[in-house]
């Protein structure tokens, strides 16, 4: 049988999810040619339910690729932060920051959508099946079955950007044992683009303003979950009210899903000539919503580098040194959140309580986290 001839590009992305676009299309809009591989129709995409809390620092790098989802995307202007029965609360006020919006809230599927409509109709191979991935000294190769055919692809540069990675050795796992179950609610009164963080024993239990929903995230222990998942409708609306309390009123709740959660930390970003970004990199629990927002710094982080010096393996060092205070920042918070809210042990409630009254009153420290919730390591210090 004859060998496939050996295709050459200069960068192979590995997933065409928002993550690897956004990395295509910000190399691009460089002068740079990339290649995006996907396992998966792109029209898979259209059918996705998630909604994406994206914070505002991630629209403006999405504004410079022309890929902001404008008139799918609901803003968030105030966030309420509290506890189930404890005191203590916050607000943070976009008028604070002189911001049109401290977030905004997409389904994936537009964002996507808003991406691919970007793309040059040869930037994607989908539907790609990856046989061997083969590294060598200058480059990577990677066999895969594509439109029924054997194809050999030779890269300077491969990034991993498909997502959550399974089992794989270099990757530590903290299992929070917890599942998120999701949904659309309608609340009474309507939400005002506000959205609410309302910590439980059980865990975070999250409301997004979706056009003229709220995007549920129902954080709640494995057996917890499977209860709430059976519930029909009223009995679910029931749960969720007793969960969050009575500032609103929830009703008309649609189709629930759940997954579970875990702290995944892939301990370094760079092998030879490849390198990992987005959910293959770090997979961060949902509360607060760094998790997309933090992908889309590292897609964003590792074009500026690459477009600056080349498709060269000596700088991927540079790339993973820029991320580690982002990263590990990011996941260190969102890690340390689960594991002081999600308890219902009376010193601790007593601790947060304070701590949620000092965000109140401190303006300083209020504005610290916020700000490194909006723009990640960039407003750092």
């Amino acid at each position: 049988m004859t060998e496939p001839a050996v295709e050459n590009v200069d960068i192979l992305i590995i997933g065409a999810g928002p993550v690897g676009m956004t990395l295509h299309l910000a190399l691009s809009a460089g002068g740079q040619k990339s290649l995006l591989l996907d396992r998966r129709p792109l029209t898979a995409q259209q059918n996705d339910p998630r909604a994406l809390a994206l914070s505002h620092g991630a629209r403006q790098l999405l504004e410079q690729i022309n890929s902001w989802p404008t008139r799918a995307a609901t803003p968030i202007e105030t966030i309420h932060v509290s506890q189930k029965d404890g005191f203590g609360r916050t607000v943070i006020d976009r008028a604070d920051y002189h911001l049109p919006a401290l977030g905004y809230v997409v389904r994936y599927r537009d964002l996507a959508g808003a991406l691919a409509a970007n793309l040059a109709p040869d930037a994607v191979l989908a539907e790609a099946e990856i046989l061997d991935i083969m590294p060598g000294d200058e480059h990577v190769t990677v066999a895969l079955r594509h439109a029924g055919q054997l194809r050999t692809i030779r890269t300077r540069l491969l990034v991993h950007a498909e997502g959550t990675p399974g089992d794989d050795p270099a990757v530590a796992v903290s299992d929070y044992h917890q599942h998120a179950v999701i949904c659309e609610v309608s609340p009474t009164p309507g939400h005002g683009k506000r959205a609410w963080e309302r910590f439980t024993p059980d865990g975070p239990l999250a409301l997004l303003p979706l056009g003229d929903e709220y995007s549920i995230v129902f954080t709640l222990p494995p057996a917890k979950a499977d209860a709430v998942m059976a519930l029909d409708d009223d009995a679910f609306i029931a749960a969720l009210q007793q969960q969050f309390g009575q500032r609103l009123r929830f009703a008309k709740s649609g189709p629930r899903s759940r997954f579970p959660l875990a702290l995944r930390l892939r301990d370094t970003l760079v092998k030879g000539n490849e390198v990992w970004i987005g959910n293959s990199a770090q997979t961060l629990h949902p509360v607060s919503g760094q998790g997309f927002n933090l992908g889309i710094r590292d897609a964003w982080q590792l074009s500026e580098i690459l477009l600056k010096n080349g498709a060269d393996r000596s700088i991927l060092a540079d790339y993973a040194a820029s991320r580690r205070l982002d990263r590990r920042g990011s996941a260190f918070f969102t890690d340390q959140i689960v594991k002081a809210f999600s308890n219902d042990i009376g010193p601790l409630k007593l601790a947060r309580g304070l701590g949620l009254f000092a965000l109140d009153v401190f303006p300083p420290v209020r504005h610290f986290v916020a700000k490194r919730m909006i723009w990640g390591a960039r407003a750092w210090p």
